[in-house]
């Protein structure tokens, strides 16, 4: 069987590992450390965040956020249902319930429209969302000047996910920094990694340091062990963060391959009926985290499902597009706010190998898999 193709597998080089390297012989192995030091101001200068703070995952990041902008036990939290999991998530772990709003089809992200609709009608109810989510999906922004405009007239703030975002632009800006608080992941899969880690950033220095207490056991300023509020073991190593340093100053090289993945999609499966790509918004750059499509199966002859087997069995892999969360049984029972169209992106949307290590002739054998699926299934009906 020919060598496999992972979906997004991790873009190692020379730089990690030096860095790495200075961990292991100045002893630097426990948590923290001048890597840790480094690594947050580097990515705060890359964001344009004036405060960053390295976490042990882009979850705890997101619990951290949530808790800090004052979510708490019976609180409601309006999140973007299509989503992974782990943008829900925290809204549980303290106690409050998610509302699910549904996608926009310009970039597959929250519709501003119906969040608009949905905070005047709770405005008007005298019960306002404690907060809202936005996540930024596949390595592109959601249209975030009039979300950020309605939740500032309503006095709700917002927590951008942008676990997925990373090196992504918004009119110029940066995705993850235009709310109150914003989270970032480097799990194994995103464009840069530290293995696992995840940061925290905002414009908010106190806040940011409230962060940092409750991330390291929430220890007060004393020579004993004291603790006046609950905390978590929540901070990133600096063995990890010594990978992220290396990661970080190959971002753009690594946001260009990924784009030019895409490239090579888009003109290889040009003029195939009934596979549609996800647009690049107008308003900002795509990194093209992954690679993602829709297939219209009447048009293409077979559906998203027949696609992906057909990639497995050529030790291909390639994912459905997330299943929204308003589908999921640990939360169907919560509200949602439409859904028709995530529900639609999740039927027939796939995403294919995306990886920045990627070659050309890992891509083509992909696009030759897709292209043959038709075929197959014709001669499977005769």
């Amino acid at each position: 069987m020919s060598q496999r193709i992972y979906l997004s597998s991790p873009h190692l080089g020379a730089l990690e590992r030096g860095y790495v390297n200075e961990a292991f012989a100045s002893n630097w192995i426990a948590p923290l450390g001048p890597h840790v030091d480094a690594f947050q101001a580097e990515f705060a200068r890359c964001v344009g965040a004036p405060h960053a703070l390295a976490l042990s995952s882009g979850t705890a990041a997101l619990h951290l956020a949530l808790q800090l902008v004052g979510v708490g036990p019976g609180d409601e939290v309006l999140v973007s249902t299509l989503t992974f999991s782990a943008s829900v998530n925290p809204i549980r772990y303290l106690g409050a319930r998610p509302v699910f709003l549904d996608s926009e089809r310009t970039s597959w992200n929250m519709d501003p429209n119906l969040l608009s609709e949905e905070l005047e009608a709770r405005g008007w109810a005298g019960r306002l969302p404690r907060a809202v989510i936005v996540v930024h999906l596949y390595g592109q922004s959601a249209n975030l000047d009039p979300i950020l405009d309605v939740c500032d007239r309503y006095g709700v703030p917002v927590v951008e996910d942008a676990a997925e975002a990373l090196g992504s632009t918004y009119k110029g800006r940066i995705p993850g920094t235009l709310g109150r608080v914003g989270i970032y992941s480097f799990n194994g899969n995103k464009i840069i990694t530290t293995s696992g880690g995840g940061m925290l950033v905002s414009h908010d220095e106190v806040l940011v340091q409230h962060a940092l207490k409750l991330s390291t056991q929430a220890r007060d300023p004393a020579p004993h062990y004291q603790h006046s509020e609950i905390g978590y073991n929540y901070r990133l190593s600096n063995v990890l963060a010594a990978i992220g340093r290396g990661q970080l100053r190959v971002l753009e090289d690594r946001v260009a391959a990924r784009r030019r993945n895409f490239a090579f999609y888009e003109q290889a499966l040009a003029g195939v009926p009934g596979i549609s790509f996800m647009p690049e918004a107008p308003w900002g750059r795509h990194t093209r985290w992954l690679t993602t499509l829709t297939i219209d199966a009447a048009e293409f002859g077979a559906d998203r499902e027949a696609v992906r087997l057909a990639l497995e069995r050529e030790n291909i892999e390639a994912r459905p597009v997330w299943k929204p969360m308003h589908l999921q049984p640990v939360f169907s029972c919560f509200e949602r706010r439409g859904g028709h169209v995530a529900e639609e992106l999740f039927e027939n949307g796939l995403c294919l190998p995306s990886g920045s290590n990627l070659t050309q002739e890992e891509l083509a054998r992909v696009v030759e898999v897709v292209r043959a699926v038709p075929r197959r299934a014709l001669r499977s009906v005769h």
